[in-house]
């Protein structure tokens, strides 16, 4: 794939821009945005419809615009705030206090796992390591699998989406030193059977990762508000390593994960010291990043505290009420239906008839972003979308009418991550 340049290189101006005419030229370049405070996309955002929590975050990370989470003796505020947003998230998934911290997001997170596990597989002589992982796992695997110099295969999945535990451990050989379980998958919203994939690392004795940045912060409270939970975090057995955003359903902006372990030499694994060969001092980084920046870090405390359990569970209704009333009304559309049914708010629709291609234009044309996949349109659920679910349905219905009548021809390809 090349990339091509599509407008004049910029340049530095001779003289600072006037405040107001940055601002201006900030917002006029907006309006091309998708306005996600009207519900209006299904990825990339996780709206709380709540503006007390988002002056909130802007009134923390007004407070930590400048600082450097590198070095936690200048800035020890950052340090405990960094532990006490990891034990938090630690408590909720049954996991090790002190045995994990902050990453930039689930893709440092991911990467940071595979490095440990190839990092204990050097311990052990492996010298070609490998992970296997399902179909459906996140491309961020393939990302640091290619970065680290490990190798990657991918099992099919089942009919229901989920990892075929057999085939995966059929693929487990010698040089295995990783098996990765979801919880769920991005593009089917289904948790992968933890309990077998842990035991099958557990009878290897190799780690077993759960990718659950994507619902790792609405899975303990989906369980609490009645919801059916299958078995997927630190209370199983096998189980080595846990990835949860905190920017997703935890409602905090980017970019903030948590990697946990549950053994705490497993995170001091994670850690990088360099010694004083080169003359500046000891050097230490718990992630790939050295200058990390202290907003999202910040966030990420004042989230979890500023919402609470009270907050958290209010919020995991609102998103189960929206997908419900979503199900509902897709039920009463032809030709459309969930490809398999979701475990949580994330799940993909798909026809056997209808070109949901067409059916994407036709719903931007009325200003609604729902992203393509191969297999039909994605959408993940935020707790504002209760508010607009009738009128996304009443979309949906005439899209499909534009589409059957003809009056729209299928455009943009599907794409998770566009390239410039």
């Amino acid at each position: 794939m090349t990339l091509q340049a599509t407008r004049p290189a910029a340049v530095l101006p001779a003289r600072g821009v006037p405040r107001d005419e940055l601002l201006r030229t900030v917002f006029e370049r907006r309006a091309d945005d998708a306005p996600w405070r009207e519900g209006r996309i299904f990825s990339l955002v996780y709206h709380p419809g709540s503006p007390e929590l988002e002056e909130l975050l802007a009134a923390v990370s007004r407070e930590y615009l400048a600082e450097n989470a590198l070095n936690p003796r200048r800035f020890p505020s950052l340090a405990r705030m960094e532990r006490e947003a990891a034990d938090i998230v630690a408590g909720l998934l049954h996991g090790t206090p002190g045995a994990g911290g902050l990453t930039s997001g689930g893709t440092e997170s991911i990467f940071l796992a595979v490095y440990v596990a190839r990092e204990v597989a050097r311990g052990r002589g492996i010298a070609s390591p490998r992970i296997v992982t399902g179909r459906t796992a996140h491309p961020a695997f393939a990302k640091a699998c290619h970065l680290l110099g490990v190798r990657q295969e991918r099992v099919p999945v089942r009919a229901d989406r989920r990892v075929d535990v057999e085939a995966l451990a059929a693929a487990v050989d010698e040089d295995t030193i990783l098996v990765v379980a979801s919880a769920p998958n991005y593009p089917y919203g289904v948790v992968d059977d933890v309990p077998a994939v842990a035991a099958v690392a557990r009878d290897a004795g190799i780690l077993c990762h759960v990718d659950a940045c994507l619902g790792g912060l609405l899975l303990p409270f989906w369980e609490r508000i009645g919801e059916p939970v299958a078995p997927w975090d630190f209370r199983v057995e096998g189980v080595t390593s846990i990835s949860a955003d905190i920017h997703k359903y935890g409602y905090s902006f980017k970019g903030a994960s948590a990697l946990l372990w549950r053994d705490p030499a497993h995170y001091r694994a994670q850690w990088w010291v360099d010694d004083d060969v080169w003359g500046g001092g000891l050097y230490g980084s718990s992630t790939t990043a050295g200058t990390r920046p202290a907003p999202p870090i910040a966030g990420a405390w004042a989230a979890l505290h500023g919402l609470g359990e009270e907050g958290y569970l209010r919020l995991a209704r609102s998103v189960r009420d929206a997908r419900d009333r979503l199900l509902a009304g897709l039920a009463g559309i032809a030709d459309l239906a969930p490809t398999v049914a979701p475990d949580l708010s994330v799940l993909e629709i798909g026809s056997s008839e209808l070109d949901l291609g067409a059916v994407a234009d036709a719903l931007e044309e009325r200003r609604w972003w729902l992203d393509r996949q191969p297999g039909g349109l994605h959408l993940m659920l935020s707790p504002y979308h209760r508010e607009v679910v009738d009128d996304l349905l009443a979309a949906l219905r005439a899209a499909v009418d534009d589409v059957r009548a003809g009056r729209v021809s299928r455009g943009v390809p599907a794409a998770y991550a566009a390239v410039p």
